[in-house]
C-alpha cells in the first residue's frame, strides 16, 4: 500500500507539472488547425521540402504532424499520392519531429534549451531526409496505403463547436498522459521499494556506457524508449531530482531519445502506409546512437581544454 500511495502520489505530480504544459499548448494548436495558419506554414516549407525530394503538398502531413500529432500526419499522407520512398522519407521526418510544440515545452520542463530542442528535431528530419534523397535510388512504385482510423473535422463550425473541440481534444491528451505516467510512476516506485532498479541499471549499464551516460540514466532511457518523449520526460523529471542527474547527462538522454523514443509505438503506427518497417526503425536506432556518442564525445573535450582547465584552476585559487 505504500509503495501504490508513493507511486499514485509520484504519478498525479508529474501529470500536473506536464498538464499544465500540455494542455494549454493542445488546446491552442488545435484551435490554430481551424486559421489558415498551417496553410501559411505550408507555403513557407514548401521550397524546403522539394529539396529533399518531395512535392510542395507533402509539406502538409509534416506540419500537422509537427503542430499535432503523428495521427494527424499519417492521415494527412493518406490523402496524398505519393510513391514509396516519399512516403519512406515523410515517415522518417514525422518519426523523428513530431508534437513539436507540446515535446519542446516538455523538454524545457526538465532543463533543456528551447531552441536546442527544436533544432536537433528539424535537423536531424530535414538532414535524414536529404540523405535518403540523395542515396536511395528506388522505391518509385505507388504507396498502396492500408487502413487508418482518420477522424475529419470538416463538419465542425462556428467557434463554440471549434473551441468545445479543442477542449475536448486537450482533455483526453491528458486522460491519456495520466493513464501512462501514473501506472509508469507506480511501477518504478515498485522496482526502487524492492531494489529492482539496482539490477535494472546493471542491465543497462552497457548500453549508457556506449552513450556516454551516466548509469543512474538507465531507468529514464528505457521509459523513453518505450513510452517516448513525453512521457519518459515524467520519469526525467523524477530522475532529476532524485539522482542529482548532470546537465550533460539530461542533454545527451534528450537528444537520444528525440531520434529513437516510443520505439516500438512510433514505429508501428506507420505500418497502414505500406512502407518497410525495419528500415525505419534501424535509420531512427543508428542516428540516436552516433549523435549522442558525437555530442558525448565533443562535449567532454570542450570540457578539458586548456582554457576551461585553466579557469578551473584560477577559480580554486
Amino acid at each position: 500500500m505504500d509503495t501504490l500511495k508513493a507511486g499514485i502520489k509520484a504519478g498525479l505530480q508529474t501529470t500536473w507539472v506536464l498538464g499544465k504544459v500540455i494542455f494549454p499548448v493542445t488546446l491552442i494548436v488545435t484551435l490554430l488547425s481551424f486559421t489558415p495558419v498551417i496553410d501559411w506554414i505550408v507555403v513557407l516549407f514548401e521550397p524546403l521540402m522539394r529539396l529533399i525530394g518531395l512535392p510542395g503538398e507533402a509539406a502538409i502531413p509534416f506540419v500537422l504532424a509537427n503542430f499535432l500529432n503523428l495521427y494527424a500526419g499519417i492521415g494527412a499522407v493518406l490523402s496524398l499520392s505519393l510513391d514509396v520512398k516519399e512516403v519512406f522519407i515523410l515517415a522518417v521526418m514525422m518519426s523523428l519531429s513530431h508534437n513539436l510544440f507540446i515535446e519542446t515545452a516538455v523538454a524545457v520542463k526538465v532543463g533543456i534549451k528551447a531552441w536546442v530542442a527544436v533544432t536537433v528535431r528539424l535537423g536531424l528530419a530535414f538532414l535524414s531526409a536529404f540523405l535518403i534523397h540523395l542515396f536511395w535510388s528506388g522505391g518509385q512504385t505507388p504507396a498502396q496505403y492500408g487502413m487508418i482510423p482518420n477522424t475529419s473535422t470538416e463538419n465542425i463550425e462556428g467557434w463554440l463547436a471549434m473551441t468545445l473541440h479543442a477542449l475536448n481534444t486537450a482533455v483526453i491528451g491528458i486522460l491519456q498522459l495520466a493513464m501512462i505516467v501514473i501506472p509508469l510512476m507506480i511501477f518504478i516506485q515498485w522496482m526502487k521499494d524492492r531494489d529492482f532498479l539496482k539490477l535494472f541499471t546493471r542491465w543497462m549499464r552497457p548500453a549508457t556506457k556506449v552513450l556516454g551516460l551516466s548509469p543512474n540514466t538507465s531507468t529514464t532511457l528505457g521509459a523513453g524508449l518505450l513510452f517516448g518523449l513525453a512521457y519518459g520526460a515524467g520519469v526525467i523529471i523524477q530522475a532529476v531530482k532524485e539522482d542529482n542527474m548532470s546537465q550533460r547527462d539530461v542533454y545527451l538522454l534528450f537528444i537520444f531519445l528525440v531520434a529513437c523514443h516510443a520505439v516500438v509505438e512510433d514505429t508501428l503506427i506507420f505500418l497502414p502506409l505500406g512502407i518497410p518497417l525495419w528500415p525505419l526503425l534501424l535509420t531512427r536506432l543508428v542516428l540516436a546512437i552516433l549523435l549522442t556518442i558525437a555530442i558525448g564525445l565533443l562535449w567532454k573535450r570542450t570540457e578539458h581544454t586548456p582554457s576551461q582547465s585553466y579557469l578551473k584552476e584560477e577559480t580554486n585559487h
